[in-house]
């Protein structure tokens, strides 16, 4: 604390011995703290300002009384409360006395304010009376600024404002990913979940849930999006449901090991919903190379093993018959409500990787001998067959 206000001073030090130096009198100002900083009552405070046909809102303000000319930037807060207790600060800045504001980016901040107070799209338009203050702060001559000469103005206001609805569409998530102990708790490590084919919000991965739990994110960021425990609505039909616990607010569970997690998002106004479904870990061989030897859904000898550990493989029966290359070894999970092929996945078409099919369409064929088997780690998406 001691640093930071020497260096303020040397800072204030610096500028009054720029103005001294400018000075015919040789007598050195003296930085004085104003006491009041006036925003002027605009000229169209009463009448019906539309913001949606507005380029900007333009306010003037005196500078405040520093005791010398000085170097001074402002900067403008908008609120719905006179008491400016939801006030966002704009993203102008001004250095003169004159502040031109952007009126749209007034608009999107207001509308938020609004619908944080419940109101929804079909409540606009709406005319409101809208409030603004200023604040003046010095600035050095490298662009600084000096906390210590802050100061607010009085508050102003436009009592008169046509508000339209004025934030973009909210729009669904193009991915997911998870993240866990499973991968250290490292976004550049963590899994993208599949999008299930022919859909906007639904996805889907094997995971492993530990004791500690996971996450997951629209962004491979801690950015304030991650979702846990308290964020996801449990689907009631899910296989494994009640084993799926609160861990510290991520997503835990009771029986640690691994699931078939699918997720759906869906829109409760502006915010994103997620019901996720916590399935047994299942993973199935299809076509030519099963016993069978059809097409048929979830046959019984077709089922992986299932490993015992997040880093572990599951890994398929040893193939009935040499794959046809019409239909190619092929694997899949069974997503309730939609055929296999719409959650389905190749190994080998990129290196060692699976290529899951997503909302892509038909993908390539990769062949197979009988006797081979699939081994697939889902923890770094990868596999092989050998």
């Amino acid at each position: 604390m001691k640093k930071y206000i020497k260096s303020t001073l040397l800072m204030l030090m610096s500028i009054c011995l720029f103005t001294a130096c400018c000075d015919d009198n040789d007598s050195n100002p003296t930085l004085t703290k104003p006491s009041t900083f006036v925003l002027n009552t605009p000229s169209v405070a009463n009448s019906v300002v539309d913001l949606a046909h507005s380029s900007s809102i333009v306010l003037t303000c005196s500078q405040p009384d520093y005791g010398f000319p000085a170097a001074t930037t402002y900067t403008v807060a908008v609120s719905t409360k006179e008491d400016m207790s939801n006030a966002v600060t704009l993203s102008t800045k001004s250095t003169l006395a004159k502040i031109d504001l952007d009126a749209q980016e007034i608009a999107a901040a207001l509308t938020q304010m609004m619908v944080d107070e419940g109101k929804t799209e079909a409540d606009f338009p709406m005319n409101i009376p809208v409030y603004f203050q200023a604040e003046a702060v010095i600035n050095t001559t490298n662009g600084v600024e000096l906390p210590l000469t802050k100061i607010k103005s009085n508050v102003v206001s436009l009592n008169k404002v046509e508000l339209n609805f004025a934030l973009p569409p909210v729009l669904l998530p193009e991915n997911v990913y998870l993240i866990g102990d499973f991968c250290g708790w490292n976004w550049d490590k963590c899994v993208a979940m599949a999008p299930v084919y022919e859909t906007d919000d639904t996805f889907w991965h094997l995971v492993y849930i530990g004791e500690s739990g996971i996450k997951f994110n629209t962004a491979k960021a801690w950015d304030g999006g991650e979702v846990g425990f308290g964020g996801i609505t449990i689907d009631p039909a899910s296989e494994l449901g009640d084993e799926i616990i609160d861990g510290g607010g991520n997503i835990a569970s009771s029986t640690p090991g691994w699931y078939l997690m699918i997720v759906k998002i869906g829109l409760d106004g502006r915010d994103l919903t997620y019901t996720v479904t916590f399935n047994k870990p299942e993973v199935y061989l299809m076509g030519t190379v099963t016993q069978a030897a059809d097409w048929s859904e979830k046959e019984a000898w077709a089922l992986f093993e299932v490993p015992a550990t997040a880093d572990g493989e599951f890994i398929s029966p040893a193939f009935a018959n040499d794959a046809q290359m019409d239909g190619g070894v092929r694997a899949y999970v069974k997503v309730p409500g939609f055929d296999w092929w719409k959650s389905e996945f190749i190994v080998g078409l990129d290196g060692d990787k699976i290529s899951y099919r997503g909302k892509g369409g038909d993908q390539e064929r990769v062949g197979g001998s009988a006797g081979q088997k699939m081994y697939l780690n889902f923890t770094t998406d990868t596999g092989k067959i050998e």
